[in-house]
């Protein structure tokens, strides 16, 4: 029997999916000879987490961090209780399936969760499992916060989502041993660097337009003014002699005449990349666009 490959086990607005191949060719090739460290200090979803532990036999450790407390909980939960999580979400998803055609109890069982959720309780596994239940029947997976710090999404429209996936957790469980788990500002994981370490930031986006603005993540804003912290950080690592690369909007692609992270960034190479967004609740709204893909390594090639 072939053995599950850890892959995210939640839905997330911006995930990086689909940006593998163009992230994959923007690596520094060089630093991926030989024995490296791995560092994300935006972990969300872990997609390129989870891609570069499967894929690089050379990734010696990796270090994981996020602002997001319920999220980095919820990683290790997945780390260290992984069956005592799988019953729980069993549990969950045998409640939520029973209420299949019952909407108005289906919407009351959610809000319920949502709720407990939101009092934050001190049993962890509880609150792993209340966050991947939310995740995976809210309204596109999205992931937001008001200023009370209150999850704050509503039910989506599924009617079997998958709330418990077994064989995932338990590889996820089996990938993460070898990472450490961190919580806290990203500027923490400089104290995690080596010689040999390879930073891959996906910080919360820069909005397109006014309304288009899904980065009330935490409770405090990710604006520009910390977009501006980033690059000051990026320029730090450049100095110490770490490679990194770095995901974001392009705000030039919806106004040519903004030209924020051009400028911002326009010591480093700045790679346009196409990909797509669902995540508009307008429909005529969803599409292709390009973001960027930033890096402080010379790059020879064209995305």
């Amino acid at each position: 029997m072939k053995e599950t490959v850890a892959k995210p086990f939640l839905k997330w607005a911006g995930g990086k999916t689909q940006l593998i191949a163009d992230i994959e060719k923007a690596l520094p090739k060089n630093l991926l000879k030989d024995e490296f460290i791995y560092i994300e200090p935006f972990v969300g979803s872990g997609a390129v987490l989870f891609w570069m532990l499967n894929n690089f036999p050379n990734l010696k450790k990796a270090i994981i961090n996020d602002i997001n407390e319920d999220l980095i909980n919820t990683y290790k939960v997945i780390a260290t209780y992984p069956h005592k999580l799988i019953q729980v979400l069993e549990l969950f998803q045998n409640e939520f399936y029973l209420l299949e055609d019952k909407i108005d109890e289906k919407k009351e069982y959610y809000y319920k969760k949502r709720t407990l959720y939101n009092t934050r309780k001190e049993d962890i596994i509880t609150q792993a499992a209340l966050f991947i239940f939310l995740n995976r029947t809210c309204f596109n997976g999205l992931y937001r916060v008001n200023k009370n710090n209150e999850f704050n999404v509503p039910m989506g429209s599924y009617k079997r989502p998958t709330i418990c996936d077994k064989e995932n957790i338990v590889a996820v469980s089996k990938a993460l041993q070898n990472v450490e788990i961190l919580c806290g500002d990203f500027e923490l994981t400089l104290n995690y660097v080596t010689n040999n370490s390879l930073f891959y930031f996906d910080p919360p986006y820069k909005p397109l337009s006014e309304t288009s603005s899904f980065n009330a993540y935490s409770k405090d804003e990710f604006n520009d003014k910390e977009q501006i912290r980033l690059r000051n950080f990026c320029h730090k690592l450049e100095k110490l002699g770490h490679k990194w690369l770095l995901s974001n909007s392009d705000v030039k692609g919806k106004d040519v005449n903004n030209n924020f992270f051009d400028d911002i960034y326009s010591k480093f190479s700045i790679l346009r990349v196409k990909a797509r967004r669902n995540i508009n609740a307008n429909p005529e709204k969803r599409g292709e666009l390009t973001e960027l893909l930033i890096t402080n390594t010379n790059l020879t090639i064209t995305i």
